[in-house]
């Protein structure tokens, strides 16, 4: 068997104005500037409380767990007004249906909260098609290989035959630091050299390249 892992923002969806937003709500809430929208996105994927940290630097740690909570607020409150759901990136369905259907287990491993990422996956009906979902409500954030060791035991697939899909050098390092493929993609927040230095071993430029990249890592499947 074979196990390849998704990151979820800037991998299969497209968060980033949702989360700039709320985190922007956040930290206004609060009586902080908003950060700049630019370092937001550089900084999706590590975990929430880390994230806070880096834009909001020398704060203590009641400020990170006040702002946590607003930003969990805001999210929970955006979702729950049928605000629009974060959207897939083009031909993601397509090509994990396709992967899915060619016996591939799939996982997911995100610094999102348990919550956000089932809020994300049943909204585009794709809950049924992973194997194992990894989050920051149970692992140390990126780039601890936590999330991808319990992803393989959950599996039963070593290190060899697991691939992690992500759009940024903090998921690269990960899937570094826990032995399995690291394979970039520039559809995200991160570029393509980036995601080359922290450790990719190729870099994607479609959805559609995930299907021959997988076979040539794998011809016996």
């Amino acid at each position: 068997m074979q196990l390849i892992i998704f990151d979820c923002d800037g991998t299969l969806v497209d968060s980033q104005h949702t989360i700039v937003g709320r985190m922007t709500a956040a930290f206004k809430g609060l009586g902080y500037a908003a950060p700049n929208p630019g370092e937001i996105r550089e900084l999706i994927g590590l975990s929430l409380e880390e994230t806070i940290q880096r834009l909001l630097p020398n704060s203590n740690a009641v400020a990170v767990d006040h702002l946590a909570a607003a930003y969990q607020e805001q999210l929970i409150e955006y979702h729950g007004s049928d605000g629009p759901l974060e959207p897939l990136f083009p031909r993601a369905e397509k090509v994990l249906r396709t992967l899915h259907s060619r016996g591939y287990l799939l996982g997911v491993a995100t610094g999102k909260s348990q919550h956000g990422l089932e809020v994300i996956l049943e909204g585009h009906n794709l809950r049924g098609i992973f194997s194992t979902l990894q989050t920051a409500d149970g692992h140390p954030g990126k780039p601890n290989p936590s999330m991808l060791h319990q992803a393989m035991t959950e599996t039963g697939v070593e290190a060899n035959d697991t691939l992690m899909l992500g759009d940024t050098s903090f998921d690269m390092a990960m899937a570094v630091n826990a032995g399995v493929h690291p394979v970039g993609v520039v559809w995200g927040y991160h570029c393509a050299d980036a995601l080359r230095v922290a450790g990719a071993r190729t870099v994607l430029e479609d959805y559609c390249d995930l299907l021959p990249c997988v076979e040539e890592m794998w011809p016996e499947v």
